[in-house]
Protein backbone atom coordinates (compact mmCIF):
# COMPACT_ATOMS: atom_id res chain seq x y z
CA UNK A 1 0.00 0.00 0.00
CA UNK A 2 1.13 3.48 -0.80
CA UNK A 3 0.78 5.53 2.02
CA UNK A 4 2.05 8.78 0.34
CA UNK A 5 -0.15 12.19 -0.73
CA UNK A 6 -1.09 11.49 -4.16
CA UNK A 7 -1.84 14.48 -6.74
CA UNK A 8 -3.67 16.34 -8.12
CA UNK A 9 -5.49 17.03 -4.73
CA UNK A 10 -7.10 20.13 -3.62
CA UNK A 11 -5.49 20.95 -0.47
CA UNK A 12 -7.66 23.99 1.17
CA UNK A 13 -4.67 23.95 4.28
CA UNK A 14 -2.32 25.26 2.08
CA UNK A 15 -3.99 29.29 1.99
CA UNK A 16 -3.43 28.99 5.57
CA UNK A 17 -0.22 27.22 6.27
CA UNK A 18 2.82 28.70 8.48
CA UNK A 19 5.12 30.95 6.35
CA UNK A 20 7.87 29.26 7.12
CA UNK A 21 6.95 25.80 6.77
CA UNK A 22 6.50 23.72 3.74
CA UNK A 23 3.86 21.51 3.12
CA UNK A 24 5.76 19.77 0.29
CA UNK A 25 9.27 19.37 2.33
CA UNK A 26 10.95 16.40 1.68
CA UNK A 27 10.55 14.02 3.79
CA UNK A 28 13.11 10.75 3.68
CA UNK A 29 12.51 8.00 5.23
CA UNK A 30 15.45 6.31 7.38
CA UNK A 31 16.47 4.30 10.03
CA UNK A 32 16.03 4.81 14.16
CA UNK A 33 19.59 4.04 14.69
CA UNK A 34 20.87 6.81 12.01
CA UNK A 35 18.65 9.33 13.11
CA UNK A 36 19.99 8.74 17.10
CA UNK A 37 23.84 8.49 15.52
CA UNK A 38 23.15 11.70 13.67
CA UNK A 39 22.16 13.01 16.79
CA UNK A 40 25.36 11.52 18.87
CA UNK A 41 28.01 13.43 16.03
CA UNK A 42 26.03 16.40 16.25
CA UNK A 43 25.37 17.16 19.55
CA UNK A 44 27.89 14.19 21.14
CA UNK A 45 28.96 16.29 24.20
CA UNK A 46 25.46 18.19 24.96
CA UNK A 47 23.62 16.80 28.18
CA UNK A 48 21.33 14.31 27.04
CA UNK A 49 19.64 12.92 29.94
CA UNK A 50 18.95 14.26 33.26
CA UNK A 51 17.18 11.96 35.32
CA UNK A 52 16.92 12.81 39.69
CA UNK A 53 20.00 15.55 38.60
CA UNK A 54 22.71 12.89 37.08
CA UNK A 55 22.65 14.50 33.94
CA UNK A 56 24.60 12.60 30.94
CA UNK A 57 25.66 13.76 27.58
CA UNK A 58 24.46 12.16 24.10
CA UNK A 59 28.17 10.59 23.58
CA UNK A 60 27.93 8.82 26.83
CA UNK A 61 24.53 7.50 26.16
CA UNK A 62 25.37 6.04 23.03
CA UNK A 63 28.33 4.29 24.03
CA UNK A 64 25.49 2.03 26.59
CA UNK A 65 23.00 1.84 23.66
CA UNK A 66 26.13 0.36 21.71
CA UNK A 67 27.17 -1.98 24.79
CA UNK A 68 23.51 -2.98 25.18
CA UNK A 69 22.98 -3.47 21.22
CA UNK A 70 26.26 -5.75 21.20
CA UNK A 71 25.05 -7.76 24.30
CA UNK A 72 21.06 -8.40 22.86
CA UNK A 73 23.12 -9.76 19.98
CA UNK A 74 25.41 -12.10 21.64
CA UNK A 75 22.04 -12.96 23.77
CA UNK A 76 20.70 -13.98 20.18
CA UNK A 77 18.39 -11.57 19.60
CA UNK A 78 18.38 -10.96 15.48
CA UNK A 79 16.73 -8.76 13.36
CA UNK A 80 12.94 -8.97 13.56
CA UNK A 81 12.60 -10.42 17.18
CA UNK A 82 9.99 -8.75 19.05
CA UNK A 83 11.73 -6.91 22.65
CA UNK A 84 9.32 -5.74 25.60
CA UNK A 85 9.64 -2.96 27.16
CA UNK A 86 8.11 -2.59 30.78
CA UNK A 87 10.03 0.79 31.93
CA UNK A 88 9.06 4.02 33.32
CA UNK A 89 11.01 7.02 32.23
CA UNK A 90 14.47 6.34 33.09
CA UNK A 91 17.54 5.92 31.38
CA UNK A 92 16.89 2.66 30.32
CA UNK A 93 13.68 2.89 28.78
CA UNK A 94 15.89 5.72 25.99
CA UNK A 95 18.94 3.15 25.93
CA UNK A 96 17.33 -0.04 25.33
CA UNK A 97 14.99 2.03 22.52
CA UNK A 98 18.17 2.88 20.21
CA UNK A 99 19.54 -0.42 21.23
CA UNK A 100 17.03 -2.90 20.25
CA UNK A 101 16.22 -0.46 17.26
CA UNK A 102 19.61 -0.34 16.11
CA UNK A 103 19.69 -3.98 15.49
CA UNK A 104 16.78 -4.62 13.81
CA UNK A 105 14.82 -5.97 16.58
CA UNK A 106 11.56 -4.64 17.15
CA UNK A 107 10.32 -2.70 20.19
CA UNK A 108 7.12 -3.78 22.30
CA UNK A 109 5.95 -1.03 24.39
CA UNK A 110 4.26 -2.11 27.74
CA UNK A 111 2.28 0.07 30.14
CA UNK A 112 4.05 -0.78 33.74
CA UNK A 113 0.18 -0.10 34.66
CA UNK A 114 -1.25 -2.96 33.16
CA UNK A 115 -2.67 -5.85 35.14
CA UNK A 116 -1.65 -9.48 34.42
CA UNK A 117 -4.78 -9.98 32.04
CA UNK A 118 -3.70 -7.14 29.90
CA UNK A 119 0.08 -8.51 29.91
CA UNK A 120 -0.75 -11.77 29.50
CA UNK A 121 -2.79 -10.58 26.34
CA UNK A 122 0.00 -8.86 24.87
CA UNK A 123 2.47 -11.11 25.69
CA UNK A 124 1.11 -14.04 23.74
CA UNK A 125 -0.74 -11.48 21.07
CA UNK A 126 2.69 -9.97 20.13
CA UNK A 127 4.89 -13.42 20.96
CA UNK A 128 7.41 -11.48 22.92
CA UNK A 129 9.57 -13.93 24.73
CA UNK A 130 11.92 -11.44 26.23
CA UNK A 131 11.44 -8.26 28.22
CA UNK A 132 13.74 -5.63 29.87
CA UNK A 133 11.88 -4.17 33.17
CA UNK A 134 13.46 -2.40 36.90
CA UNK A 135 14.38 -4.70 39.73
CA UNK A 136 11.17 -2.98 41.20
CA UNK A 137 8.87 -5.03 42.83
CA UNK A 138 6.05 -3.36 41.64
CA UNK A 139 6.78 -4.35 37.77
CA UNK A 140 9.17 -7.14 37.99
CA UNK A 141 6.23 -9.56 39.81
CA UNK A 142 4.19 -9.34 37.28
CA UNK A 143 6.19 -10.65 35.15
CA UNK A 144 7.56 -13.40 37.38
CA UNK A 145 4.30 -15.21 37.24
CA UNK A 146 4.38 -15.46 33.19
CA UNK A 147 7.59 -17.08 32.39
CA UNK A 148 6.98 -20.12 30.58
CA UNK A 149 3.19 -19.94 31.37
CA UNK A 150 2.92 -17.69 27.80
CA UNK A 151 5.21 -16.62 25.44
CA UNK A 152 7.84 -14.84 27.67
CA UNK A 153 11.06 -16.79 28.61
CA UNK A 154 13.22 -14.43 29.50
CA UNK A 155 13.92 -11.34 31.57
CA UNK A 156 16.47 -8.36 31.12
CA UNK A 157 16.51 -6.38 34.70
CA UNK A 158 18.14 -3.24 35.59
CA UNK A 159 18.84 -2.01 38.59
CA UNK A 160 17.24 1.49 39.25
CA UNK A 161 20.44 2.40 42.14
CA UNK A 162 22.66 2.17 38.94
CA UNK A 163 21.34 5.13 37.09
CA UNK A 164 20.91 7.63 40.15
CA UNK A 165 23.79 10.11 41.18
CA UNK A 166 25.68 9.77 43.78
CA UNK A 167 25.09 9.54 47.39
CA UNK A 168 21.23 8.17 45.94
CA UNK A 169 22.71 5.13 44.19
CA UNK A 170 24.03 3.74 47.21
CA UNK A 171 20.85 4.32 49.37
CA UNK A 172 18.18 3.48 47.40
CA UNK A 173 19.03 -0.24 47.88
CA UNK A 174 18.68 0.40 51.97
CA UNK A 175 16.26 3.23 52.29
CA UNK A 176 13.43 1.59 49.45
CA UNK A 177 14.56 -2.45 50.00
CA UNK A 178 11.30 -3.13 50.41
CA UNK A 179 10.44 -1.73 46.86
CA UNK A 180 12.96 -3.75 45.61
CA UNK A 181 12.16 -7.69 43.81
CA UNK A 182 14.15 -10.84 44.50
CA UNK A 183 15.30 -11.55 41.50
CA UNK A 184 16.26 -15.60 41.23
CA UNK A 185 19.73 -16.23 39.54
CA UNK A 186 18.64 -18.41 36.51
CA UNK A 187 18.94 -18.47 32.74
CA UNK A 188 15.79 -16.98 32.93
CA UNK A 189 17.25 -13.51 34.28
CA UNK A 190 19.67 -11.76 32.94
CA UNK A 191 21.11 -8.18 34.38
CA UNK A 192 21.59 -5.61 32.37
CA UNK A 193 24.95 -4.64 33.92
CA UNK A 194 26.63 -8.34 32.88
CA UNK A 195 24.38 -7.78 29.30
CA UNK A 196 26.29 -4.83 28.61
CA UNK A 197 29.76 -5.42 30.20
CA UNK A 198 32.98 -5.98 27.83
CA UNK A 199 30.57 -5.00 25.10
CA UNK A 200 31.70 -3.76 21.59
CA UNK A 201 30.16 -2.05 18.80
CA UNK A 202 27.03 -4.01 17.73
CA UNK A 203 27.11 -6.16 14.17
CA UNK A 204 26.01 -3.44 11.52
CA UNK A 205 22.47 -4.97 10.44
CA UNK A 206 20.34 -3.60 7.29
CA UNK A 207 17.56 -2.13 7.33
CA UNK A 208 15.05 -1.02 5.26
CA UNK A 209 13.18 1.95 6.36
CA UNK A 210 9.91 1.56 4.70
CA UNK A 211 9.30 -1.98 5.02
CA UNK A 212 10.90 -3.03 8.52
CA UNK A 213 9.05 -2.63 11.50
CA UNK A 214 10.70 -0.52 14.37
CA UNK A 215 7.46 -0.68 16.67
CA UNK A 216 4.25 -2.75 18.06
CA UNK A 217 2.30 0.28 19.30
CA UNK A 218 -0.79 -1.32 21.03
CA UNK A 219 -4.23 0.33 20.16
CA UNK A 220 -7.86 -0.30 20.21
CA UNK A 221 -7.92 1.20 17.07
CA UNK A 222 -11.32 1.16 15.38
CA UNK A 223 -12.86 -2.31 16.83
CA UNK A 224 -12.39 -4.56 19.37
CA UNK A 225 -9.90 -5.89 21.75
CA UNK A 226 -6.34 -3.85 21.36
CA UNK A 227 -3.74 -5.05 18.32
CA UNK A 228 -0.57 -4.08 17.49
CA UNK A 229 0.09 -1.36 15.35
CA UNK A 230 3.10 -1.99 12.76
CA UNK A 231 4.87 0.91 13.13
CA UNK A 232 8.38 1.05 10.20
CA UNK A 233 11.59 2.88 10.75
CA UNK A 234 10.03 5.03 8.28
CA UNK A 235 6.92 5.70 9.75
CA UNK A 236 8.33 6.88 12.94
CA UNK A 237 11.51 8.85 11.23
CA UNK A 238 9.20 10.69 8.90
CA UNK A 239 6.59 11.60 11.54
CA UNK A 240 9.47 12.87 13.96
CA UNK A 241 10.44 15.17 11.18
CA UNK A 242 7.47 16.75 10.64
CA UNK A 243 6.82 17.76 13.65
CA UNK A 244 10.95 19.35 13.60
CA UNK A 245 9.52 21.18 10.59
CA UNK A 246 6.36 22.57 12.51
CA UNK A 247 8.66 24.21 15.02
CA UNK A 248 10.93 26.08 12.92
CA UNK A 249 11.25 28.44 16.02
CA UNK A 250 13.02 25.17 17.99
CA UNK A 251 17.12 26.20 18.42
CA UNK A 252 19.23 22.52 17.92
CA UNK A 253 21.30 21.77 20.54
CA UNK A 254 19.95 24.59 23.01
CA UNK A 255 16.28 23.17 24.18
CA UNK A 256 15.23 21.30 27.45
CA UNK A 257 12.10 18.73 26.99
CA UNK A 258 9.93 18.23 29.99
CA UNK A 259 9.58 14.27 29.84
CA UNK A 260 6.36 13.91 31.67
CA UNK A 261 4.75 11.79 29.34
CA UNK A 262 5.43 8.38 29.78
CA UNK A 263 7.32 7.02 26.72
CA UNK A 264 5.34 3.69 26.46
CA UNK A 265 2.82 6.09 25.45
CA UNK A 266 2.99 6.62 21.23
CA UNK A 267 2.46 10.28 21.46
CA UNK A 268 5.46 10.51 23.87
CA UNK A 269 7.41 8.39 22.13
CA UNK A 270 7.80 10.48 19.15
CA UNK A 271 7.04 13.94 20.10
CA UNK A 272 9.34 13.79 23.51
CA UNK A 273 11.70 11.40 23.12
CA UNK A 274 12.32 11.19 18.94
CA UNK A 275 11.84 14.92 18.51
CA UNK A 276 14.40 15.61 21.12
CA UNK A 277 16.82 13.67 19.86
CA UNK A 278 16.51 15.44 16.47
CA UNK A 279 17.00 18.57 17.89
CA UNK A 280 19.46 18.02 20.44
CA UNK A 281 17.81 18.56 23.52
CA UNK A 282 18.12 17.40 27.01
CA UNK A 283 15.45 15.58 28.21
CA UNK A 284 14.08 15.73 31.73
CA UNK A 285 13.05 12.36 32.23
CA UNK A 286 9.82 12.11 34.98
CA UNK A 287 9.28 8.54 36.07
CA UNK A 288 5.69 9.69 37.18
CA UNK A 289 3.58 12.46 37.25
CA UNK A 290 3.28 14.17 40.47
CA UNK A 291 2.30 17.67 40.17
CA UNK A 292 4.44 19.51 43.30
CA UNK A 293 7.42 17.26 41.72
CA UNK A 294 7.10 18.94 38.54
CA UNK A 295 6.02 22.42 39.34
CA UNK A 296 9.68 22.00 41.49
CA UNK A 297 11.53 20.63 38.51
CA UNK A 298 10.30 23.45 35.91
CA UNK A 299 11.61 25.87 38.75
CA UNK A 300 14.63 24.27 38.77
CA UNK A 301 15.28 22.80 35.52
CA UNK A 302 13.74 25.42 33.41
CA UNK A 303 12.37 23.07 30.77
CA UNK A 304 11.77 25.48 27.10
CA UNK A 305 9.08 22.19 25.79
CA UNK A 306 6.73 21.02 27.85
CA UNK A 307 4.17 18.39 25.75
CA UNK A 308 1.20 16.92 27.61
CA UNK A 309 -2.15 15.67 28.09
CA UNK A 310 -5.03 18.75 28.79
CA UNK A 311 -5.50 17.04 32.24
CA UNK A 312 -1.86 17.85 33.14
CA UNK A 313 -2.02 21.59 32.09
CA UNK A 314 -5.54 22.19 33.94
CA UNK A 315 -3.99 20.55 37.29
CA UNK A 316 -1.34 23.14 37.17
CA UNK A 317 -3.66 26.05 36.42
CA UNK A 318 -5.42 24.93 39.01
CA UNK A 319 -2.58 24.31 41.81
CA UNK A 320 -3.34 27.15 44.62
CA UNK A 321 -0.05 27.90 44.96
CA UNK A 322 1.10 28.02 41.37
CA UNK A 323 1.82 31.47 41.67
CA UNK A 324 5.06 30.78 43.64
CA UNK A 325 6.65 29.03 40.65
CA UNK A 326 7.90 30.39 37.91
CA UNK A 327 7.11 28.28 34.71
CA UNK A 328 8.16 31.54 32.21
CA UNK A 329 10.55 29.22 30.90
CA UNK A 330 8.80 27.41 28.70
CA UNK A 331 8.05 28.23 25.50
CA UNK A 332 6.16 25.54 23.67
CA UNK A 333 3.57 23.05 24.44
CA UNK A 334 1.91 20.63 22.32
CA UNK A 335 -1.15 19.07 23.63
CA UNK A 336 -2.67 15.83 22.48
CA UNK A 337 -4.32 12.65 23.65
CA UNK A 338 -7.62 14.04 24.50
CA UNK A 339 -9.44 17.49 23.39
CA UNK A 340 -8.05 20.60 24.60
CA UNK A 341 -10.67 22.66 26.81
CA UNK A 342 -10.42 26.52 25.67
CA UNK A 343 -9.99 27.53 28.69
CA UNK A 344 -7.56 25.66 30.23
CA UNK A 345 -4.79 26.95 27.17
CA UNK A 346 -5.90 30.42 27.49
CA UNK A 347 -4.97 29.78 31.33
CA UNK A 348 -1.53 28.10 30.79
CA UNK A 349 -0.84 30.00 28.20
CA UNK A 350 -1.30 33.47 30.42
CA UNK A 351 0.57 32.06 33.54
CA UNK A 352 3.57 30.74 31.74
CA UNK A 353 4.27 33.16 28.71
CA UNK A 354 4.18 30.05 25.90
CA UNK A 355 2.35 28.94 23.63
CA UNK A 356 0.06 26.09 24.00
CA UNK A 357 -0.97 24.10 20.70
CA UNK A 358 -3.25 20.95 20.32
CA UNK A 359 -2.49 18.20 17.84
CA UNK A 360 -4.39 15.37 16.68
CA UNK A 361 -3.40 11.69 15.77
CA UNK A 362 -3.45 8.09 16.53
CA UNK A 363 -0.95 4.96 17.24
CA UNK A 364 -1.87 4.13 13.32
CA UNK A 365 -0.38 7.51 12.36
CA UNK A 366 2.70 7.20 14.58
CA UNK A 367 0.99 9.35 16.36
CA UNK A 368 0.87 13.14 14.90
CA UNK A 369 -1.54 14.30 11.85
CA UNK A 370 -2.32 17.15 12.12
CA UNK A 371 -1.38 20.70 14.64
CA UNK A 372 -2.48 23.85 14.83
CA UNK A 373 0.20 26.83 13.93
CA UNK A 374 2.57 27.89 16.40
CA UNK A 375 2.49 31.56 14.83
CA UNK A 376 -1.45 32.09 12.99
CA UNK A 377 -4.45 31.84 13.65
CA UNK A 378 -5.59 28.92 16.14
CA UNK A 379 -9.66 28.29 15.69
CA UNK A 380 -11.82 27.73 18.56
CA UNK A 381 -12.14 23.44 18.77
CA UNK A 382 -9.70 22.95 15.84
CA UNK A 383 -7.00 20.50 16.07
CA UNK A 384 -4.99 22.64 13.41
CA UNK A 385 -3.53 21.96 9.86
CA UNK A 386 -2.30 18.89 8.19
CA UNK A 387 1.16 18.50 9.27
CA UNK A 388 3.40 18.20 5.74
CA UNK A 389 3.14 15.56 3.56
CA UNK A 390 -0.04 14.76 5.17
CA UNK A 391 -3.67 14.54 3.67
CA UNK A 392 -6.31 14.63 6.32
CA UNK A 393 -10.20 14.01 4.22
CA UNK A 394 -12.85 13.79 5.30
CA UNK A 395 -15.00 10.55 3.15
CA UNK A 396 -18.73 10.23 3.05
CA UNK A 397 -20.36 7.94 5.66
CA UNK A 398 -22.61 6.57 3.16
CA UNK A 399 -19.89 5.13 1.06
CA UNK A 400 -16.91 5.25 2.21
CA UNK A 401 -15.13 6.08 -0.46
CA UNK A 402 -16.90 9.81 -1.72
CA UNK A 403 -13.95 12.82 -0.60
CA UNK A 404 -16.51 15.23 0.87
CA UNK A 405 -16.21 19.13 0.46
CA UNK A 406 -15.26 21.96 3.22
CA UNK A 407 -17.40 22.21 6.24
CA UNK A 408 -19.52 18.83 5.45
CA UNK A 409 -18.70 15.86 8.41
CA UNK A 410 -17.72 12.20 7.61
CA UNK A 411 -15.05 9.73 8.60
CA UNK A 412 -11.58 11.47 9.14
CA UNK A 413 -9.12 9.80 6.82
CA UNK A 414 -5.31 10.37 6.50
CA UNK A 415 -3.27 9.54 3.77
CA UNK A 416 0.78 10.20 4.75
CA UNK A 417 3.97 8.64 5.20
CA UNK A 418 3.61 8.57 8.96
CA UNK A 419 0.56 5.91 8.52
CA UNK A 420 1.45 2.46 9.84
CA UNK A 421 2.24 -0.62 7.99
CA UNK A 422 -0.92 -2.32 8.84
CA UNK A 423 -1.90 -4.50 12.30
CA UNK A 424 0.23 -7.19 13.34
CA UNK A 425 -1.28 -10.52 12.79
CA UNK A 426 -4.77 -8.83 11.70
CA UNK A 427 -5.29 -9.08 8.42
CA UNK A 428 -9.00 -8.66 7.98
CA UNK A 429 -9.16 -5.26 10.59
CA UNK A 430 -6.00 -3.92 8.37
CA UNK A 431 -8.03 -4.04 5.50
CA UNK A 432 -10.91 -2.51 6.78
CA UNK A 433 -8.90 0.41 8.34
CA UNK A 434 -6.26 1.05 5.69
CA UNK A 435 -8.66 1.14 2.36
CA UNK A 436 -8.23 3.29 -0.77
CA UNK A 437 -5.10 4.38 0.25
CA UNK A 438 -6.23 6.19 3.44
CA UNK A 439 -6.32 5.15 7.02
CA UNK A 440 -9.82 5.21 8.35
CA UNK A 441 -9.86 6.79 11.99
CA UNK A 442 -12.89 5.90 13.10
CA UNK A 443 -13.48 9.56 14.16
CA UNK A 444 -16.15 11.96 12.43
CA UNK A 445 -15.44 15.18 11.90
CA UNK A 446 -15.08 18.30 9.33
CA UNK A 447 -12.25 20.19 7.43
CA UNK A 448 -13.38 23.63 6.68
CA UNK A 449 -12.65 26.51 3.76
CA UNK A 450 -9.24 27.05 5.38
CA UNK A 451 -8.09 23.76 5.74
CA UNK A 452 -8.33 23.52 9.68
CA UNK A 453 -9.41 20.14 11.19
CA UNK A 454 -12.31 19.53 13.87
CA UNK A 455 -13.30 16.48 15.26
CA UNK A 456 -16.57 16.27 16.33
CA UNK A 457 -17.71 12.81 17.01
CA UNK A 458 -16.76 9.10 17.79
CA UNK A 459 -17.27 6.00 15.70
CA UNK A 460 -15.87 3.95 18.07
CA UNK A 461 -16.69 3.68 22.08
CA UNK A 462 -12.32 4.56 23.08
CA UNK A 463 -12.68 6.43 25.67
CA UNK A 464 -10.13 8.94 26.46
CA UNK A 465 -9.19 9.37 30.59
CA UNK A 466 -6.32 12.16 30.55
CA UNK A 467 -4.52 11.05 27.31
CA UNK A 468 -4.33 6.98 27.65
CA UNK A 469 -7.42 4.47 25.90
CA UNK A 470 -9.17 2.89 27.94
CA UNK A 471 -11.39 -0.08 26.19
CA UNK A 472 -14.96 -0.39 27.37
CA UNK A 473 -14.64 -4.39 26.13
CA UNK A 474 -11.89 -4.41 28.66
CA UNK A 475 -13.39 -2.82 31.38
CA UNK A 476 -16.42 -5.41 31.21
CA UNK A 477 -14.93 -8.26 30.39
CA UNK A 478 -13.15 -8.06 33.69
CA UNK A 479 -16.41 -7.11 35.80
CA UNK A 480 -17.93 -9.83 33.98
CA UNK A 481 -15.81 -12.45 35.71
CA UNK A 482 -17.38 -11.68 38.91
CA UNK A 483 -20.14 -14.20 39.68
CA UNK A 484 -22.85 -12.04 40.92
CA UNK A 485 -22.84 -9.55 37.51
CA UNK A 486 -25.21 -10.63 34.79
CA UNK A 487 -25.08 -7.45 32.72
CA UNK A 488 -22.28 -4.74 32.44
CA UNK A 489 -21.97 -1.87 30.32
CA UNK A 490 -19.05 0.74 30.56
CA UNK A 491 -18.95 4.28 28.90
CA UNK A 492 -17.35 7.20 29.22
CA UNK A 493 -18.87 9.97 30.80
CA UNK A 494 -17.30 14.07 30.34
CA UNK A 495 -15.15 14.79 32.89
CA UNK A 496 -13.86 18.28 33.33
CA UNK A 497 -10.38 17.02 34.24
CA UNK A 498 -9.65 13.94 32.54
CA UNK A 499 -11.76 14.68 29.45
CA UNK A 500 -13.81 11.15 30.26
CA UNK A 501 -14.06 9.61 33.41
CA UNK A 502 -14.76 5.55 33.27
CA UNK A 503 -18.54 4.46 34.09
CA UNK A 504 -19.85 1.25 34.68
CA UNK A 505 -23.83 0.02 34.59
CA UNK A 506 -24.14 -3.21 36.45
CA UNK A 507 -26.90 -5.95 36.25
CA UNK A 508 -26.49 -7.79 39.05
CA UNK A 509 -28.42 -11.16 39.42
CA UNK A 510 -31.02 -12.40 42.33
CA UNK A 511 -28.66 -14.22 43.83
CA UNK A 512 -26.35 -11.65 46.00
CA UNK A 513 -25.78 -8.37 46.68
CA UNK A 514 -23.19 -6.34 45.83
CA UNK A 515 -21.42 -2.70 46.59
CA UNK A 516 -19.68 -0.73 44.48
CA UNK A 517 -16.49 -0.71 46.82
CA UNK A 518 -16.58 -4.49 47.00
CA UNK A 519 -16.74 -5.01 43.29
CA UNK A 520 -13.67 -2.38 42.93
CA UNK A 521 -11.59 -4.63 45.50
CA UNK A 522 -12.72 -7.49 43.10
CA UNK A 523 -11.07 -5.66 40.22
CA UNK A 524 -8.08 -4.82 41.56
CA UNK A 525 -5.92 -7.42 40.27
CA UNK A 526 -7.37 -7.39 36.50
CA UNK A 527 -7.80 -3.28 35.93
CA UNK A 528 -4.80 -0.51 36.07
CA UNK A 529 -6.23 2.44 37.71
CA UNK A 530 -6.88 4.14 34.70
CA UNK A 531 -9.54 1.33 33.70
CA UNK A 532 -10.73 1.24 37.11
CA UNK A 533 -14.58 2.61 37.09
CA UNK A 534 -15.11 5.88 38.97
CA UNK A 535 -18.64 5.74 39.06
CA UNK A 536 -20.51 2.28 39.40
CA UNK A 537 -24.00 2.30 38.74
CA UNK A 538 -25.83 -0.93 39.62
CA UNK A 539 -29.58 -1.35 37.36
CA UNK A 540 -32.50 -3.72 37.57
CA UNK A 541 -32.46 -3.71 34.21
CA UNK A 542 -30.07 -2.26 31.36
CA UNK A 543 -31.69 -0.61 27.99
CA UNK A 544 -31.17 -2.91 24.71
CA UNK A 545 -31.37 -2.44 21.12
CA UNK A 546 -33.94 -4.06 19.03
CA UNK A 547 -31.65 -6.94 18.64
CA UNK A 548 -31.35 -7.61 22.22
CA UNK A 549 -27.79 -6.09 22.08
CA UNK A 550 -26.53 -3.66 25.63
CA UNK A 551 -27.40 -0.09 24.25
CA UNK A 552 -24.46 2.03 25.10
CA UNK A 553 -26.06 4.98 23.36
CA UNK A 554 -29.30 5.18 25.66
CA UNK A 555 -27.59 5.09 28.38
CA UNK A 556 -25.24 8.04 27.67
CA UNK A 557 -28.42 9.64 26.64
CA UNK A 558 -30.12 8.98 29.68
CA UNK A 559 -26.98 10.80 31.17
CA UNK A 560 -27.06 13.83 28.61
CA UNK A 561 -30.27 14.37 29.97
CA UNK A 562 -29.60 14.17 33.30
CA UNK A 563 -26.71 16.41 33.35
CA UNK A 564 -28.91 19.47 31.08
CA UNK A 565 -31.55 18.93 34.09
CA UNK A 566 -29.45 19.63 36.78
CA UNK A 567 -27.34 22.53 34.31
CA UNK A 568 -30.97 24.15 34.13
CA UNK A 569 -31.87 23.65 37.83
CA UNK A 570 -28.17 25.22 38.94
CA UNK A 571 -29.42 28.24 35.93
CA UNK A 572 -26.19 26.99 34.41
CA UNK A 573 -26.66 27.38 30.74
CA UNK A 574 -23.88 25.20 29.06
CA UNK A 575 -24.35 25.88 25.46
CA UNK A 576 -22.13 24.55 22.70
CA UNK A 577 -19.32 24.39 25.20
CA UNK A 578 -20.86 21.43 27.23
CA UNK A 579 -18.54 18.67 27.53
CA UNK A 580 -21.67 16.43 25.82
CA UNK A 581 -21.45 18.61 22.96
CA UNK A 582 -19.55 16.14 21.84
CA UNK A 583 -22.01 13.32 21.98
Amino acid sequence: MDNGPTAPVPHPWLQSYPMDVDWHAPLPGRSMGALFDDAVARFGDRPFLDFMNKRTSYRDIARQVDHLASGLQRFGIKKGDHVGLFLPNTPYYVISFYAVLKIGAIIVNFNPLYAELELIHQINDSNTEIMITLDLAALYNKLHPLLGQSSLRRVVVCRLADCLPFPKNLLFPIVRRADLASIPSDDRHISFARLTAHAGPPEPVAIDPDRDVAVLQYTGGTTGLPKGAMLTHANLSVNTQQCVLWFPEAEPGRERMLAVLPFFHVFAMTVVLNVSVAVGAEIILVPRFELETVLGMIDAKRPTLFPAVPTIYAAINAHPRRAEHDLSSIRYCLSGGAPLPLEVKRQFEGNTGCVLVEGYGLSESSPVAAVNPIVGIHKEGSVGLPLPGTVIEIVSLNDDETVLPPGQRGQVCIRGPQVMKGYWNRPDETHFTLRHGRLYTGDIGLVDEDGYVFIVDRLKDLILCGGYNVYPRTVEDAIYQHPLVEEVVAAGLPDAYRGQTVKAYVKLSTSGALTADELRDFLKDKLSPIEMPKQIEFRDALPKTLIGKLSRKDLLEEERRRAEAVAVDERDVTGDGSPWAQY
